[in-house]
């Protein structure tokens, strides 16, 4: 493709972006590729890459085109952020152009716009501290609240593109093997420094395409992600509840940590998430999981009650904790989408909390960087649920510093992981 097509199949994909907010921004570009399959690979990247830089500095790109005049539409954000990207003015009018596949040209209107952004810097002193950090204003107190002096620089992590991480399947492998099989592909991987399992790529890398993942011997999983399932502590013995399973990815590593023995149920309120789980348990060679999809006056877990030595709680979040990989949702999601995630994640606590049995754990965990969410919905819990209590995790897959706390907090910046929190709750023995 052309420059000026690449340009206008980026402004028409946030259009499409537009037209459903809702919907997450990958979702919406996956749609919009599979739609367009003439685009090769490489332009998909460049369209992709330019969109997302776009919506790491939607905030302030829009500032800037306010503050001379312009719109904050699809096409005036493209503009601006090639501006800030110090693209020529002379380039930049000749890449909207005109013809069949062209955005359109400029009108003067629109040049003047962006002529006057020439020279700038993305950030400015003058912008509200919500526009600067690219954040909704309802949200920044709540950020203040959970960061204090560091936000700025947990902030700026989160702009930055995630690395690609990746959990070997010892089921089948070693970290060693493993990153030399990666290797012969052409895929360099470092050892996480948190996961004992992980290993790390810089950038997009064609990792499922490659053999070490159709064998099984590695799968996509934030280190974050890693070190929530190692807070369980399982072992072979033990029979596990994933309770918001999802497409499994936390229910392979257990799979894993039990080498394979004992028992795990993978549930969840989503066949089409508990069916795409299948695939993956395949791929990795894991055979002691057995799925339930939870269905509204379901009596399955009234039978099951008290009988799980594990229930992880991996419970529907704000997903603040992600924007480095889905930087729309820093948008798409409201104050009354927070208060009525708060309620919903209160009532699965109190769900899964009836099906662990005396002196068994339960880990609450979240992909959020908000203390409501997080410790908040763990002090709740505890008032409602004397008979639990917070415990060191203990597990010896945890490196040191993680291993005597009873709840973690991930951070990009502190940690170089995803946003995530886990918390692990003992059930008391009732007294004799």
């Amino acid at each position: 493709m052309t420059p000026t097509a690449r340009l206008a199949a980026s402004i028409d994909l946030l259009v499409a972006m537009e037209a459903a907010p809702r919907k997450p921004a990958d979702a919406v570009a996956n749609s919009f590729f599979r739609e367009r399959r003439y685009i090769g690979g490489g332009d998909r990247r460049a369209i992709s890459g330019l969109v997302w830089d776009i919506m790491r500095n939607w905030r302030r790109l829009g500032w800037w085109l306010e503050q001379n005049g312009g719109i904050a539409n699809p096409r005036m954000l493209a503009g601006a952020q090639l501006v800030f990207d110090r693209t020529p003015m002379e380039k930049l009018v000749s890449i909207y152009g005109g013809g069949r596949f062209a955005a359109g040209a400029l009108s003067e209107a629109e040049q003047a716009v962006l002529t006057a952004l020439i020279g700038k810097e993305l950030d400015c002193a003058d912008m509200p501290r919500a526009v600067r950090l690219e954040v909704p204003d309802w949200l920044l107190p709540k950020l203040e609240e959970t960061f204090g002096d560091s936000l700025e620089s947990e902030i700026k992590a989160m702009a930055d593109p995630a690395s690609l991480d990746l959990r070997i399947n010892m089921l089948r492998t070693t970290r060693s093997e493993a990153m030399h099989a990666l290797a012969r592909e052409g895929l360099h991987a470092e050892e996480t420094k948190l996961s004992p399992w992980g290993l790390r790529l810089e950038g997009r890398q064609p990792v499922t395409a490659s053999k070490p993942f159709r064998d099984g011997l590695v799968e996509i999983q934030d280190e974050g992600s890693q070190l929530v399932a190692a807070m369980a502590g399982v072992d072979p013995s033990m029979r596990v509840l994933d309770y918001c399973a999802g497409a499994g990815g936390k229910t392979l590593a257990l799979a894993m940590m039990m080498e394979n023995k004992g028992h795990i149920v993978a549930c969840d309120v989503s066949v089409v998430r508990l069916e795409g789980a299948v695939k993956r348990l395949r791929r990795a060679g894991v055979h002691n999981v057995e799925r339930h999809l939870l269905t509204e006056g379901d009596k399955w877990a009234k039978r099951r009650a008290a009988s799980f030595d594990r229930v992880l709680v991996d419970a529907p979040c704000s997903g603040t904790g992600t924007w480095r990989r889905n930087p729309d949702a820093r948008f798409r999601t409201t104050q009354v989408d927070l208060d009525e995630l708060l309620v919903k994640q209160a009532a699965i606590m109190d769900r899964a909390a009836a099906l662990v049995k005396p002196g068994g754990r339960m880990i609450y965990a979240t992909c959020s960087l908000l203390r409501a969410e997080n410790a908040g919905q763990v002090e709740q819990f505890i008032a409602r649920h004397p008979d639990f209590r917070l415990v060191p995790s203990g597990s010896p897959a945890l490196p040191d510093a993680l291993r005597e706390m009873s709840m973690i907090s991930l951070t990009p910046a502190r940690d170089e992981t995803d946003g995530f929190f886990a918390a692990v709750l003992e059930r008391q023995a009732p007294e004799a």
